[in-house]
């Protein structure tokens, strides 16, 4: 986190250029050609990552490399007091950074370091990919370059990248020369903000997860909100309801969600599907539907009613006499049930109805009483139309939370079936869901400590684009070579547009249980805008005790629940002055 200081100096290395600059004009009658106006600050940090261990060193032509694991000055120089990595031609490393990161690799050369000198560069997010070649399962240069042949200086640095990565393999490219390195670090690039809200409990498996889930959220909140670091480095309006979900129970109100909110409507006509999806414009809707209930803002909502109007009466051409939606465009809920029509209608029908529920909320908030009462009356005609269950986890998940199914039904008969099978890390959060509407909280914990603890028990550092438990059988881990013998996680698995090494192993759809977890088992829900009012009502299952912090305008909400010995739970609150707990 950025200390006070450290934001005194940024402002005041700000006035200074825009005084600059300003007596810049006076002088000469003009900006310079370079700043047209004055440059804006980039909202991303920068911190310096070091090597955490050497993966793998090619058999023969490389000296030194334990070398850069040490402590060194960020900085050539002509004396180095400690020596060089030096490969010799065909020669090459693996490095491990400890943690999944975006951002770039700085290599510093020696002054021994001949002139001319090039070196191949492969990020990878698993220790196989950072082995593979363009081409070579699914290995791509898509939206980042993840494989690249460089020159690098005579006693300088070069930075290479961006990219989402946690390993990087270095090679000499040059076929006479040697190379020679004095140092290699990463540069991980993200918004500086404090992690306001928390989760203890008495699992430690459960701590990591919702801890992995904020980070993996974290990383792909850059300029914009993106799905993924390496591959999807941009927004998808659906994705990011999951995003936002954690955000708002981890960072509280970030300028990052209407951002991105916005940019997606500025480009997306109404008479259009954002990201070309009929159920991205839902998200679009829900997403605003909740953030207006978690921090206010009744002019930023304003600022959306033309077009959210005309996109509520768009959608509800979309519903035949019978309550049948009949959405046009790509109809997709994930990539699971991408191929089954049955199971996209039913939860397409399910998001209309949970569409038109947010819109007649938020048009009676802005006054709109007319398309108000149209989405009131969409919804009533779409309950009238109650698909059979598809037998699929997820949109079963979505017509229980939507109340088109009972909850109880719907999760003994399909999501407590075959356990954490049939399970997508997006969709899964709409299961949890469903499952604590169910009253299935020791269910949903179970989903979550093996569907997304699996992935850690793997080296995972963030949660993936995807995941299936059945992949895992005689699996080797991500941050090893793959051994003689066993399935390589990342490239021998994967579909639709992730097969291979193509997967994204950081995509922010995925952290689902973080906010799961705090909603849940913290049980704290904001029941009126801004969370002026909250109900606290926790949902321990078989956990003793949990404790932590949730994010609201107002400051953060402490809790803490325990078991006590005859079955009851204790709970200590402590709430920031103007909000109120609410039954």
């Amino acid at each position: 986190m950025m200390s006070m200081s450290m934001m005194n100096a940024v402002k005041s290395t700000s006035t200074a250029l825009s005084l600059l600059l300003s007596a810049f004009c006076e002088r000469a009658g003009a900006l310079p050609p370079a700043f047209e106006s004055v440059p804006q600050k980039s909202p991303l940090a920068s911190f310096i990552i070091q090597p955490k261990r050497i993966v793998w060193a090619s058999d023969q032509g490389v000296r030194n490399s334990a070398n850069l694991l040490k402590n060194h000055r960020g900085q050539a120089v002509l004396r180095e007091p400690i020596p060089p990595l030096v490969m010799k031609p065909g020669g090459g490393i693996v490095i491990d950074f400890g943690m999944e990161i975006t951002g770039s690799v700085e290599l510093f050369t020696a002054s021994s370091q001949p002139k001319g000198g090039s070196v191949r560069i492969r990020f990878g997010e698993s220790v196989a990919e950072a082995m593979a070649n363009i081409g070579q399962r699914g290995a791509q240069n898509d939206h980042a370059l993840r494989d690249q042949v460089v020159k690098i200086p005579w006693l300088g640095k070069i930075t290479i990248g961006p990219s989402g990565f946690r390993f990087v393999r270095i090679d000499n490219a040059d076929p006479k020369m040697d190379v020679q390195l004095s140092q290699v670090r990463a540069i991980l690039t993200l918004r500086d903000i404090p992690y306001v809200g928390s989760f203890k409990c008495s699992d430690e498996r459960l701590n990591r997860i919702w801890e992995t889930g904020a980070y993996t959220v974290h990383l792909n909140m850059q300029d914009y909100l993106w799905d993924g670091i390496k591959r999807d480095r941009l927004v998808w309006l659906g994705d990011m309801h999951p995003e936002v979900s954690v955000i708002n129970c981890v960072f509280g109100l970030n300028e990052v969600v209407p951002k991105s909110l916005d940019m997606i409507r500025d480009i997306t006509p109404v008479t259009a599907w954002m990201n070309g999806i009929s159920s991205y414009s839902m998200w679009w809707i829900l997403i605003h539907d909740e953030w207006y209930l978690h921090h206010g803002g009744l002019d930023y909502l304003r600022q959306q009613q033309p077009y959210l109007t005309a996109l509520l009466k768009r959608l509800a051409t979309f519903v035949d006499a019978d309550g049948r939606e009949k959405l046009n465009g790509m109809r997709f809920l994930d990539w699971p049930t991408a191929s089954n029509p049955v199971a996209v209608h039913h939860g397409l029908q399910a998001m209309m109805t949970l569409t038109m529920e947010s819109g007649a909320r938020l048009s009676e908030i802005l006054g709109d009483k007319e398309t108000a009462g149209l989405c009131t009356d969409t919804a009533e005609r779409l309950r009238k139309h109650i698909p059979e269950s598809s037998g699929r986890k997820a949109p079963a998940a979505l017509l229980s939370v939507a109340g088109l199914r009972d909850p109880a039904e719907v999760s003994t008969n399909v999501l407590k079936k075959d356990g954490p099978k049939d399970l997508s890390t997006f969709y899964g959060f709409y299961v949890l869901n469903a499952l604590a509407k169910s009253n299935d909280i020791d269910t949903a914990l179970g989903f979550i400590s093996q569907y997304w603890g699996g992935m850690l028990d793997f080296g995972a550092t963030t949660f993936w684009e995807d995941f299936d438990l059945a992949w895992a059988k005689n699996a080797g881990r991500i941050d090893e070579l793959v051994a003689p013998g066993k399935k390589d996680l990342h490239g021998d698995f994967g579909a639709y547009c992730y097969t291979g090494f193509r997967h994204s192993f950081c995509h922010g759809w995925a952290g689902g249980p973080t906010a799961w977890l705090s909603k849940n088992v913290l049980g704290i829900t904001p029941v009126a805008p801004g969370c002026a009012q909250v109900r606290i009502a926790p949902h321990l299952g078989r956990l003793a005790w949990a404790e932590g912090t949730y994010p609201t305008p107002k400051g953060p909400i402490h809790v803490r629940h325990g078991k006590q010995p005859d079955g009851s739970t204790r709970t200590t609150v402590k709430l920031p002055e103007g909000i109120v707990r609410v039954k």
